[in-house]
């Protein structure tokens, strides 16, 4: 004799869909939670950029603050842009006046 194969029937089972619930649940809250990793990375990735930027400012302030107390770089400043001149110096312009258009 031959056996027949049974054909199982679906049924509708809480279990499988409490764990489909589950999967669901935690699938989305996985995708939300690498999205806000990927904004915090590129959040933190602007900070830092902003941070180098600002040492380097940051540098430069402090070499000039260095600067200022010496009388040579102090000179050179009112020279170039105050357009100074020593007492028996006469001063020379070759073009028209930066400072006039300012």
């Amino acid at each position: 004799m031959r056996k027949r194969k049974v054909r199982r029937q679906w049924h509708f089972s809480w279990f499988s869909a409490l764990l489909l619930l589950v999967i669901v649940y935690f699938s989305s809250i996985l995708f939300s939670q690498q999205g806000h990793l990927h904004q915090l990375e590129q959040d933190q990735a602007a900070a830092e950029a902003r941070l180098a930027a600002a040492q380097q400012e940051n540098e430069q302030l402090r070499q000039e603050k260095e600067n200022l107390g010496k009388l040579d770089y102090i000179e050179k400043l009112a020279r170039e842009e105050l357009g100074m001149t020593r007492h028996d110096e006469l001063p020379y312009s070759s073009g028209p006046d930066k400072r006039a258009k300012q």
